[in-house]
């Protein structure tokens, strides 16, 4: 009988072992979309598309778009872990499995796409630049030529400007866009350029309404699609699903309205699935 007691205890140990094991999976599992939990990775610092505010929520449309692409793979939005995934890190961060997908202005193209897969695009964004809403001297690209540019330290739109676009243009470099539009309000810098959909979410802002413009000039095409893991094609059909679903129930437009409307946005349509305009 004694023996009996023993292997009987031992056997409760054991599982309650084995619990203990299959739960720490679990949780381990949760960083890519498992055990109920999914960890997506964003930008947190760029208004209207990822920004984390200072009572710990996240806006913006990447936001939107992600946690709409999250509910159809079957996440309340209560189950979504939001990181920051800076743009150096995005492809290490899909590639590690620390995130399940990224929708984080990540731009599609062949570099990227020998190191992670993409859904969409879910966005056709261009580069442009963002001038005082009372200028009316800047009409072209050509116009930024003798004009003070703002380039943030490590960019490559404003170099992009000058060597293609406007020779002459003097380049200003700041430490981030929120430096800039201080810069272009006190007629420091005449200009900012990077993609239209950035500078619409900045010039959306309470803080900048009404100050600011889009010049409208398209000049480079940025395809903004989900990363993911190369290979899972279940996952990618899974999103390419969603983002369409997402355009044809109406709240892709929502969306477009909701973070970038105040900027008087002149978004390009919803993109097709697949079609990645050069």
């Amino acid at each position: 009988m004694q023996l009996r007691k023993v292997t009987a205890a031992s056997a409760a140990v054991l599982a309650l072992a084995l619990t203990a094991t299959a739960c720490g999976s679990d949780d381990k599992d949760d960083a890519a979309g498992s055990g109920g939990k999914i960890t997506i990775g964003i930008k947190i610092d760029q208004p209207g598309l990822g920004l984390k505010t200072p009572d710990g929520k996240f806006t913006g449309f990447d936001v939107d778009v992600a946690t709409y692409v999250a509910k159809e793979l079957g996440y309340d939005a209560k189950d979504i872990n939001f990181v920051e995934t800076k743009s150096a890190d995005r492809e290490t961060a899909i590639e590690r499995g620390d995130v399940k997908f990224i929708a984080a202005t990540y731009s599609i193209n062949d570099e990227r796409l020998q190191k992670v897969d993409f859904a969409g695009p879910y966005l056709l964004a261009h580069q442009d630049v963002l001038i005082r809403a009372d200028d009316k001297t800047i009409k072209s690209p050509e116009d930024l030529n003798s004009k003070n540019l703002c380039s943030v330290t490590g960019s490559t739109s404003a170099k992009n400007v000058k060597e293609k676009l406007a020779p002459k243009a003097q380049l200003q470099n700041y430490g981030g866009y929120s430096e800039c539009l201080t810069g272009l309000e006190n007629e420091a810098v005449d200009a900012l350029t990077t993609d239209d959909s950035i500078l619409a979410g900045y010039a959306a802002q309470d803080a900048h309404k009404g100050k600011f413009k889009l010049a409208g000039f398209k000049m480079t095409n940025e395809n903004y699609g989900i990363g993911l893991k190369k290979g899972d094609a279940d996952l990618k059909k899974k999103i390419n699903a969603a983002l369409t679903k997402m355009v044809s129930d109406g709240s892709w437009d929502k969306a477009v309205e909701t973070n970038f409307g105040p900027a008087n946005y002149k978004n390009e349509p919803a993109p097709k699935i697949g079609d990645v305009v050069k």
